[in-house]
């Protein structure tokens, strides 16, 4: 297709050349030229997973959907019927634990976790996460004798992996980091972009509506967490209350209220998730709990929840568009939603998976999102104002009939394939949403079931919308602008700017109309910039009630808005049955809104602050040489002795420290050398990748290395080290599994190097700094390697663990505990 051609079933206009070459380059895939290329593709693929004798019936039928409307999401376009393991899937939302290694109630461990969400997303899935069940910051680690370094700190190392998923591939991932509002770590959560980091997030925080009633009644409002707060906390009046869960601070809430709108007026984040109406609403609220969202936060999702998405083009059912006779024909605009309906079931079972635990949660609910997009659009095309009470009353009525169509259809499919496996006929028509229902709907899933637990949800459409709809307004948004330039992200990593025409300012253009002057366009000309904040909240209140998971929707304001009309919006949303809501002012500002001075003030002294050496991110590895250790290790477990070669790079890093220029020495990657990665070992490859983007993160490595010698497995202990007795013998030293061996050597190497102390612990960094000044090693230290005897474990493990080495051999003997492999002596009596 080149550009005079014309977008047929689109518009008759020639195409734009943005829409052209995002097409070509996201969607169009092999030999595809056309928008009729790839929706071939995609009709043939949905069509494959329907029954062989109605295979070319739903195929056409699928193409006939997308010609009159519907567009798939971009996943879908991308890799529908091509021969790869990319998902369909645009996002996901990933449960995170406590732990760093072993799952905690339910969850994963945070580097299990990270491990789960980095295949996702090379397999073009964006993530959602809760970070609050991470321990606060400075919490009591009893394994490790150790703080907690809190929720924030991990979400960095996520960060990261993120930029290193993107690093190879031209997707960026997109991810939504979402933090409670009673989580003690929330202050830095808040601020936790101020200065530009976590630069791979949306955040957001989620509240309760115990958390709004403080807020609205100005009283105190607890900040919580079920880990155990440090002695210091508790000396400082932390406690735990009757349920178990420990207060570490009182505040008034309308104060941490107010930090969060000024975050958001000066920067547009943190967003706000209203956690109980999220749940109250959820069609299956008897069987899961919602706790995050997608990264666009129009999917609230449990864990391991996904996002099977596709939009309806509303702008394609206007009739007479810019005369008096101007109508939306909703008969057909219910058919392509019937049709859409169905598509998108069948995603789910056409679909690869990044994780099984993603797929059984999917073919146990089967939930899809079908929404809309050029709403704005098609409201100027029928002469209607976005702002106005008949513009919200044309979306409720869309919304309407996009529910009762989808609701039907999905009754239907349960009739033909079944219901969702866990429907329950009576607990899921109780639900608030389903009460809603018109009573034929009602009727029909009482008799039959419904096929999907969830149907409906407005997405942000961007790059559908450019390569499918000629610009047609994003989702459930008005148009940004009539004409604006757009900076695109090319293959090779630079940017093309291109001028970009909203669709219904072309068609009115093109009818022979003068827009030469925005102010002289018809009154339904209103973009985003031109209309109040509470005018957007509006729209997004008439539509979410027929929506039965979540909308995306930004309050644009322009840069000079007063905050006296902004601070009050997220109260409104809340008081107004929201589930979420984001916003976005223009602003150049991170962090503090800039204060100027007076020309009479005194001139201050500025005092440069220390740089956290240990905490500067690298985005990736540095040209040139790095020094590295390589070790070999060997230790014992039940199947015999085992050898791996373990190799850690070190990086120099400068910083301002105490007003002086110094230089440290870091962990900057760790890997296994090429040529002995069996299939037994990929842990330790995967495990020390993890620890690569912990370094390049600046996550504790010390940290992450006391928590890997805490994994335990139930396959024996293993041998690895010794440790010098009292009389100066060596006895063998024993670890819970073979994650916990590898983690010591690696302490070890850290230890020799001077990075750890002999416990190891963090090395200062004044102290790390005047080492490498002098290359003096200041530890003591034994040979890193172990050379594993080849006789058996010379005990056998039945008592109970020894505190020293590690062995399962603590005995009771003469009244006291001994362990009869090294000789320690316990209590006794």
């Amino acid at each position: 297709m080149n550009a005079n051609d014309k977008m047929l079933g689109i518009t008759d206009m020639a195409p734009q050349e943005i829409s052209l070459d995002v097409l070509l380059e996201k969607y169009a895939k092999g030999d595809e030229v056309t928008i009729n290329d790839v929706q071939t593709r995609v009709a043939r693929a949905l069509a494959s997973v329907e029954q062989a004798d109605v295979q070319a019936y739903y195929e056409e039928k699928f193409l006939w959907a997308q010609k009159n409307g519907f567009v798939p999401a971009g996943r879908i376009n991308s890799a529908a019927g091509m021969d790869l393991r990319a998902t369909l899937i645009n996002c996901f939302v990933q449960p995170v634990g406590d732990s760093v290694s072993n799952p905690t109630d339910g969850k994963p461990g945070i580097y299990a976790a990270l491990a789960d969400a980095a295949e996702t997303m090379r397999r073009g899935g964006g993530v959602g996460y809760d970070f609050s069940s991470i321990r606060p910051k400075d919490a009591l680690v009893r394994g490790t004798r150790s703080r907690a370094s809190g929720p924030v700190s991990f979400m960095q190392v996520f960060n990261a992996s993120c930029s290193t998923v993107e690093s190879a591939g031209a997707r960026r991932g997109a991810q939504m980091g979402v933090l409670r509002g009673d989580h003690p770590d929330i202050l830095e959560f808040i601020r936790s972009k101020d200065q530009g980091g976590l630069t791979n997030f949306n955040i957001s925080i989620g509240v309760t509506d115990e958390f709004m009633e403080a807020v609205a009644n100005d009283t105190d409002f607890c900040l919580v967490h079920k880990a155990e707060p440090s002695e210091e906390s508790k000396a400082a009046g932390a406690y735990q209350r009757e349920d178990g869960m420990w207060v570490y601070q009182t505040l008034r809430a309308r104060e941490l209220w107010d930090l969060v709108m000024q975050s958001t007026y000066d920067h547009a984040e943190p967003g706000i998730l209203f956690l109980s109406r999220m749940n109250a609403e959820n069609n299956l609220y008897y069987c899961e709990k919602i706790e995050a969202t997608n990264p666009c936060a129009e999917q609230p999702l449990p864990d391991y929840g996904c996002c099977c998405l596709g939009s309806v083009n509303l702008t394609r059912f206007v009739r007479n568009p810019f005369t008096v006779a101007a109508s939306f024909d909703t008969e057909a605009f219910q058919e392509v939603v019937t049709v859409a309906t169905r598509m998108l079931d069948n995603v789910l079972n056409a679909t690869a998976w990044p994780l099984p635990q993603q797929e059984a949660e999917a073919m146990s609910k089967r939930r899809v999102g079908l929404g809309f997009l050029g709403l704005g659009s098609s409201l100027v095309m029928l002469g209607i104002r976005y702002d106005s009470e008949e513009g919200r009353e044309f979306a409720r009525q869309v919304s309407e009939a996009m529910r009762d169509a989808a609701y039907l259809a999905s009754t239907e499919l349960a009739k033909e394939k079944g219901a969702f496996p866990l429907f329950d006929s009576t607990r899921y028509l109780a639900g608030v949403f389903a009460q809603r229902l018109p009573k034929d709907i009602r009727k029909a899933i009482a008799k039959h079931g419904l096929r999907n637990s969830h149907l409906l949800s407005i997405a942000p459409t961007g790059t559908i919308t450019l390569a499918f709809a000629d610009n047609a307004s994003n989702g459930i948004e008005p148009a940004f602008s009539w004409v604006y330039n757009r900076k695109k992200r090319m293959a090779a990593g630079d940017a093309r700017v291109y001028e970009v025409a909203d669709h219904a300012w072309r068609l009115y253009r093109a009818m022979g109309n003068d827009v030469s002057d925005d102010n002289k366009l018809p009154h339904q000309f209103v973009t985003a910039l031109n209309m109040s904040a509470s005018d957007h909240m509006k729209m997004l209140q008439v539509v979410q009630p027929y929506i039965d998971s979540s909308i995306s929707k930004t309050v644009n304001v322009p840069a000079d808005y007063p905050y006296a009309d902004f601070q009050n919006l997220y109260m409104d949303a809340w008081r107004a049955g929201l589930k979420g809501l984001a916003t976005y002012r223009p602003n150049n500002i991170l962090g503090s809104v800039l204060s100027v001075s007076s020309a009479d003030a005194a001139p201050e002294t500025k005092t440069v602050p220390d740089e956290d050496l240990l905490r500067k991110q690298f985005d990736g590895r540095p040209f040139g040489d790095l020094e590295s250790v390589t070790s070999k290790v060997q230790y014992m477990t039940y199947e015999g002795k085992k050898t791996v070669y373990l190799t850690v790079s070190f990086i120099h890093v400068q910083g301002l420290v105490g007003g002086e220029r110094v230089t440290i020495e870091r962990p900057f990657e760790f890997f296994m050398p090429a040529g002995q990665k069996n299939d037994g070992q990929q842990w330790i490859s995967a495990s020390m990748r993890l620890l690569s983007m912990a370094a390049r993160s600046g996550g504790s490595i010390a940290k992450a290395l006391a928590d890997m010698r805490e994994v335990v497995w139930d396959k024996g202990t293993v041998r690895c080290g010794t440790i010098t007795k009292d009389d100066g013998s060596q006895a063998p030293l024993f670890h819970e599994s073979e994650v916990a061996a590898i983690g010591y050597s690696l302490q070890r190497i850290l230890m020799k190097r001077g990075y750890l102390d002999a416990s190891g612990n963090q090395i200062p960094v004044t102290v790390l700094a005047e080492r490498f000044k002098s290359r003096i090693q200041q530890y003591s230290l034994d040979n890193l390697t172990y050379e594993a005897e080849n006789a058996p474990i010379s005990y056998v493990p039945t008592g109970k663990k020894c505190p020293e080495c590690g062995a399962h051999a603590l005995q009771k003997i003469d009244g006291c505990s001994r362990c009869v492999s090294c000789g320690y002596v316990g209590a006794c009596g």
